[in-house]
């Protein structure tokens, strides 16, 4: 646990949290400061009358069982759920949960007073967090990681850091707090913001690589997009073109391989991918979903639904992972045109030792294998199946294991193009080429970062420092 660091604090009322405010509370460490109006708004307890699922029920396969009222009954549901198993979380992920379950507290309709938004904004600000497991959950709601928050903020579990005090949780209020995905989404938002910067260096990457081979500019051609006129495909190959100087124009030969020419059309589905997940991820940070829902007005009532169920979230996710997985093969396929005398003009696999020299024959290995981890991690989470509390429960989005299974793509997609850039720069490095001004920053502190030895030596710490490079591309282009 280390301190919260400074700066400008992020303004939380439940309206309007963005994937960079979850980065900036989980990664930067910022402080957060709850909007006065959004607080106040907790305070009007609604009075309501009839079953309620969970106040005045069990809850699952238990929702026809009566409880007695008081606050019993939800202290001893999150004891029971707080199981969750495997590792516990690091600090960002549970930092990104408690920043996501305060936001969407603030937004109304669960019920719970005040103190219970105070405290969580308190555990923040002060860089506590409490011991969450990693398993427990299977996209209806991150009961059991939230739980596990809910008996730290009572004060029977232990928090990381100097937690707030103690909380007396009202009646109803533990249900109120856990039935959130609170946990999935903050992981989501952070694995969703490392794919766009990944996404946004391909361009990068990918233009390179076209110069080091005299690529050909036609495939780029505004005409040829403006005839089948898909957004994304689109973008991708104005953006490419504009790195590579802005004009159109054949290359060495009269078609190149699909790495390069059909770019724009594989690319611009992760880029649209990468909007549509921003977008879901968006509705879900601000989002009013847990169940029941309170409403104040005359008379209140409990709305009881299922918009704890995160289907939509597991589909984008799914859809994101293969379109990553489908322009990676395009990265191996570019690095496989480096290894090509009749692409580079330069010796098998750039070698520049003794005849037999393997060069960067060992990149293809590495970047093959990392594309197989990528397409394990790609199959579609939302193929799962499974039915619990007794039949109450007939189907889950499995939205957390989509969240790691695309952690675990961008880890291999990262490596598969910092093999990629690895090979470019040496490329053109041996050609003697210099990027012009829109690739000359990324190119620049490419070359700052790799060894220009191209003896036969290990590659290791080239794609490590590579990898380190990938992540800086978007803001290099930005500047640039």
């Amino acid at each position: 646990m280390t301190a919260v660091r400074a700066g400008a604090p992020v303004l939380l009322g439940g309206a309007d949290m963005s994937i960079v405010d979850v980065v900036r509370i989980a990664d930067d460490r910022v402080a957060v400061c709850v909007a006065p109006a959004a607080l106040a708004k907790l305070g009007a307890a609604a009075v309501l009358t009839g079953p309620v699922y969970g106040r005045t029920t069990g809850v699952g396969a238990n929702r026809s069982e009566a409880v007695p009222g008081g606050v019993a009954h939800g202290m001893r549901l999150l004891r029971s759920h707080a199981s969750g198993i495997g590792n516990l979380l690091p600090e960002r992920d549970v930092r990104a949960m408690l920043a996501v379950r305060l936001n969407q507290v603030l937004r109304g309709g669960t019920g719970v007073r005040p103190g219970l938004a105070e405290a969580m904004a308190t555990a923040l600000n002060a860089g506590a967090y409490p011991e969450v497991h990693e398993h427990g959950s299977v996209g209806t709601g991150d009961l059991g990681p939230l739980a596990e928050l809910g008996l730290a903020l009572a004060g029977e579990a232990r928090w990381i850091g100097r937690g707030p005090a103690p909380v007396a949780l009202a009646e109803g209020e533990a249900l109120a707090l856990i039935s959130s995905n609170a946990l999935t989404i903050g992981q989501a938002a952070l694995a969703v913001a490392a794919v766009r910067g990944l996404v946004s260096a391909t361009a990068a990457i990918a233009a390179l690589t076209a110069l080091a081979v005299d690529g050909s500019t036609e495939p780029l051609a505004p005409e040829v997009h403006a005839g089948r006129p898909h957004a994304g495909a689109s973008r991708v190959a104005a953006e490419v073109l504009a790195l590579l100087g802005g004009q159109v124009g054949p290359g060495r030969r009269i078609q190149d391989p699909f790495g390069l020419r059909c770019f724009p059309q594989v690319h611009g589905p992760a880029v649209e991918a990468v909007a549509d997940a921003d977008a879901v991820v968006a509705v879900e940070l601000n989002a009013a979903a847990e169940n029941p829902l309170l409403t104040t007005g005359e008379p209140a009532a409990a709305r009881h639904h299922g918009g704890f169920h995160a289907a939509q979230l597991t589909l984008a996710l799914d859809r994101l992972r293969l379109a990553m997985f489908s322009t990676a093969q395009l990265s191996a396929a570019r690095l496989a045109m480096l290894t090509e005398p009749g692409m580079t003009g330069l010796r098998p696999f750039l070698a520049a030792g003794p005849p037999g020299s393997s060069g960067i024959m060992a990149l293809e290995y590495g970047a093959g294998s990392a594309l197989a981890e990528l397409r394990a991690a790609a199959f579609p989470a939302t193929l799962g199946h499974i039915v619990l509390s007794r039949g109450a429960e007939e189907h889950a989005s499995f939205a957390p294991q989509a969240v790691r299974q695309t952690r675990r793509a961008a880890d291999a997609y990262r490596l598969a193009l910092a093999c990629e850039l690895v090979a470019a720069v040496r490329a053109t490095r041996l050609r003697g080429i210099s990027p012009g001004r829109p690739l000359r920053a990324v190119y620049q502190r490419a070359c700052d970062a790799l060894d220009p030895d191209t003896r036969e030596r290990p590659l290791s710490g080239d794609v490590a420092a590579a990898a380190g490079v990938v992540d800086e591309i978007p803001r290099l282009v930005r500047r640039d």
